[in-house]
């Protein structure tokens, strides 16, 4: 039993220690990629402690369980676990654990049916405000004009994403400044961006007192920009895109003094106008291996004892 309490305390160290040092490092606005490969990398091995720790609690109360897990396995990699001393303490840690996994896919499916809800209703206001053309199917369109003084641009995710523009924007904007807010949007599309916000944000909606489930979710917010921003500047250049996005959103009052949901504005205009340098290939390689790594430890810490038994 002492394999699961592992696996628990590890779920636990990597929940405090990796959030701080990826918050405390200079390198995550410098390689947003980088940084949203490592932040899922730590829920992973988060959630998959808890998984493992789960399974094995459960095949040390019930021998039905056991039977499963351990079919194929030889009696000597059965003992190494010690399975049989888990007492009341692995029923309960299994079944809480498994509500646990019950309540994510539950805060999943919520987060994804709202989500669905939110755009099926944005789809229906656009068709309402431009109305398909004769001979136009819909879904056709991957662009969307629509009338409107303020200047706003969007992306409406979904199976076929559609860029959406007021002409607000489109005097405000001209040549490659608007062709820059256009690659903004189509880079959270190609990454699937989307998927990520629902994701970060159903495991911070269902466990409101974790505290890496909530910087997950701040994180992704904020990253998620950053690399669209950079994949709208390879292409523009980084000028043109921090003008495009002072002229996006001057009239939103995010560059005053008193905050504003779109604070972060202003230090993504500072990161473009301001860059830092890249890093090298070699540690953005290494920083995605190491980061590739973490939710291996939870493994070899549920199967060592099996090797060792089998060695």
């Amino acid at each position: 039993m002492m394999v699961p309490a592992a696996l628990l305390l590890l779920a636990a160290l990597t929940a405090v220690v990796a959030p701080r040092l990826l918050t405390r490092a200079d390198w995550p606005d410098r390689e947003p990629v980088v940084a949203l490969w490592a932040w899922q990398c730590v829920v992973a091995a988060v959630l998959l402690s808890c998984a493992l720790s789960m399974t094995l609690s459960a095949a040390a109360a019930w021998e039905a369980v056991r039977g499963h897990v351990f079919a194929p396995a030889p009696r000597a990699v059965v003992e190494a676990y010690a399975l049989g001393m888990g007492g009341p303490w692995a029923a309960a840690t299994a079944v809480t654990l498994a509500c646990g996994g019950l309540w994510t896919v539950a805060m999943l499916v919520r987060e994804v049916a709202r989500a669905r809800t939110r755009r099926c209703r944005r789809r229906a206001e656009l068709l309402l405000r431009a109305p398909l053309l004769p001979g136009e199917a819909a879904g056709d369109e991957r662009l969307v004009i629509l009338e409107g003084e303020r200047a706003q641009a969007g992306l409406l995710p979904g199976a076929a994403p559609r860029l959406v523009v007021t002409t607000g924007a489109l005097r405000r904007l001209k040549g490659r400044r608007l062709d820059a807010v256009l690659a903004h949007e189509q880079g959270h599309a190609r990454a699937r961006h989307d998927w990520l916000l629902h994701c970060s944000g159903a495991l911070a909606g269902g466990f409101p007192q974790v505290p890496v489930f909530a910087a997950f979710r701040d994180e992704m917010h904020r990253l998620v920009e950053l690399a669209a921003d950079d994949m709208a500047s390879r292409r523009f250049g980084r000028l043109t895109t921090a003008l495009a996005l002072v002229e996006l959103n001057e009239e939103r009052g995010v560059f005053g003094p008193a905050p504003t949901p779109q604070a972060q504005v202003p230090q993504r205009v500072n990161r473009l106008l301001t860059p830092a340098d890249r890093l090298t290939a070699g540690r953005r390689l290494r920083l995605t291996a190491a980061a590739a790594l973490v939710p291996v430890v939870p493994l070899l810490v549920a199967f060592v004892p099996g090797l060792r038994a089998l060695g």
